[in-house]
């Protein structure tokens, strides 16, 4: 019998920026960006509890397959409008660094970044533009519409979309990002010893919007995902917990370039990594290159909840592969792919029957056995 291994294919927001350095659109590389190499810089503050963390890498150059080099022995620090003086400290990670955790950004406040590497070309100084920290509303509402994708001879796909309204009654946010993760409870049909699990997953999408020309900065019925194909996801309970993040218009733009990027198949002249600006610089020297950016913002947080009823064909877990062995001979690939999920004790010759094991034999190959802290937070 041959059992189907679905693999999901996703590239996290962080990882983007590492990865621009070494994707290559085309075999011709233009004269003279051969050997360029840039820094690289992933970190954010909030005003939320630390510790952030920020990845420092030097990129390879851009015709080359390599991995950017990681770096260590780098001198962090961030300053304020107020003469704070904040130190970071190197993680154990190679270029990793950490704030201290009593650190945290306040709305209102000014910040500056400032790194000073430790490469083959020696100590360099780079350091953000001053970044102004824009208070963050909350999210008005969080809510679902269920939705009929798929009518035809084969049943009904039924999902839903979430949407999202939020505005700034002050009218000093105008431009914001959102970032989700998404919580499911799913259950094996077969008694095994890890038959409930949750599964998560966090966003992969740039998520943007620009409130400043809209009818009272008002963001109304943002939608942040689209379940068309549930699967399990929606069969018992499922959960998608929801940041909001002030963003200044500078920044706004950088994440719209990054954006288009990403969900444009481009050629040699649309927009390249060393086109999208950071707010990252070297004042000794402007012609260096560096990717990334210092974000500086707030954050609000709400949680939706979604118990209801949906009809779809694809319920994975509920109609498991599986295929039966009789005899007690070697069976190729029981305890790496395969798993026997029942035995027939009381048959002749004895029969067991087997199912693929990541799917159908233990929950625990696409989830976590232990319920999450807040999965009955809607109950309350």
């Amino acid at each position: 019998m041959i059992f189907k291994k679905v693999k999901p294919i996703s590239l996290s927001i962080s990882a983007f920026l590492i990865l621009l350095m070494w994707s290559c659109v085309t075999t011709y590389t233009p004269r003279g960006v051969e050997n360029e190499q840039a820094l690289v810089v992933e970190g954010m503050i909030t005003d939320q509890p630390g510790p952030y963390l920020f990845n420092i890498s030097l990129s390879s150059p851009l015709w080359t397959a390599a991995n950017p080099v990681k770096m260590a022995g780098c001198k962090l620090w961030i300053t304020d409008d107020n003469s704070g003086n904040f130190m970071l400290k190197e993680g154990e990670k190679i270029g990793s660094y950490y704030t201290d955790p009593l650190f945290r950004g306040a709305p209102g406040r000014t910040y500056t970044l400032n790194i000073i590497t430790n490469d083959r070309l020696g100590n360099i100084h780079y350091k953000s533009y001053p970044t102004t920290m824009v208070a963050s509303p909350d999210i008005d509402s969080l809510f679902y519409e269920k939705k009929i994708y798929s009518s035809n001879g084969f049943g009904i796909i039924e999902g839903c979309q979430i949407l999202l309204n939020t505005h700034d009654p002050l009218k000093d946010c105008r431009f914001y990002r959102w970032e989700y993760t998404e919580t499911w409870e799913f259950t094996l049909p077969y008694d095994v010893p890890y038959k409930t699990c949750w599964a998560t997953k966090k966003s992969g999408n740039i998520l943007l919007k620009n409130a400043s020309s809209l009818e009272n900065e008002a963001v109304k019925r943002y939608p942040l995902l689209t379940i068309s194909n549930p699967v399990d996801r929606l069969l018992i309970k499922y959960s998608m917990l929801v940041n909001q993040y002030s963003l200044g218009e500078d920044e706004y733009y950088y994440w719209d370039k990054v954006k288009n990027l990403t969900e444009e198949t481009g050629g040699l002249y649309d927009i390249l990594p060393a086109s999208i600006p950071s707010n990252i610089y070297c004042p000794d020297d402007i012609t260096r290159k560096v990717l990334g950016y210092f974000s500086v913002s707030s954050v609000k947080s709400k949680r939706i909840f979604i118990k209801d009823s949906f009809t779809a064909v694809d319920r994975t877990y509920e109609s498991c592969p599986y295929t039966t062995v009789k005899g007690t001979g070697p069976i190729i690939g029981l305890g790496d792919s395969l798993w026997v999920i029942k035995t027939y004790t009381d048959s002749i010759p004895l029969q067991r029957l087997l199912t693929n094991k990541e799917w159908c034999a233990t929950c625990l190959t696409r989830g976590a056995g232990d319920e999450p802290l807040f999965w009955h937070d809607d109950e309350k």
